[in-house]
């Protein structure tokens, strides 16, 4: 009796710790040179700072150069020629401004900054920022204009265009 309920407490944590190894950072899959940002065309490898990925049930995943373009092809998959939908995906992730580290961009504590001083690849971006408190001080360093999780983000608050990128004035890329 004892041995079986020895068994069942291992085997317990041992489930729950691959659970919990199931949302690690560390297994994020890695863009390679190859990977292209399904809206705008760029190579997403050289922004690591800016990364985002959305996971699909199937397994499969994208990678986009920044939370911009992410919320771009999320609202409106079908005119990046995806035969995919919101309710194929299965996890999204963005990198936190502050840490640099991939975060559940879903998570309640996930903050998109708008309007702030900050550029990324492509110009004005949606600064990811983990913890109300940061995302306040961010704002106020960087002088952001609204904090939104992830639910509360719309196309009205996705920056369009590239403004804030030097030497690409009037310049389109692919599907803006």
């Amino acid at each position: 009796m004892i041995r079986r309920m020895y068994f069942i407490v291992i085997f317990s944590v041992m489930v729950l710790a691959l659970g919990l190894q199931g949302t690690s950072s560390a297994e994020m899959p890695k863009p390679s040179d190859k990977d292209k940002c399904p809206v705008c065309g760029m190579p997403v490898a050289k922004y690591t700072n800016w990364i985002a990925v959305i996971e699909f049930k199937d397994g499969s995943h994208l990678f986009f150069d920044g939370p911009k373009d992410m919320f771009k092809f999320y609202f409106n998959m079908k005119k990046y020629g995806s035969h995919k939908t919101q309710a194929d995906v299965a996890r999204i992730y963005v990198t936190e401004y502050y840490t640099t580290k991939m975060v559940d961009a879903r998570d309640r504590d996930v903050y998109f900054v708008t309007g702030s001083s900050v550029k990324g690849p492509m110009g004005m971006e949606l600064v990811p920022v983990k913890g109300r408190a940061n995302a306040e001080t961010f704002m106020k360093d960087h002088n952001g204009k609204k904090m939104l999780r992830f639910d509360e983000v719309t196309m009205k608050d996705i920056p369009m265009g590239m403004k804030g990128m030097k030497g690409m004035k009037g310049m389109k890329m692919k599907g803006m």
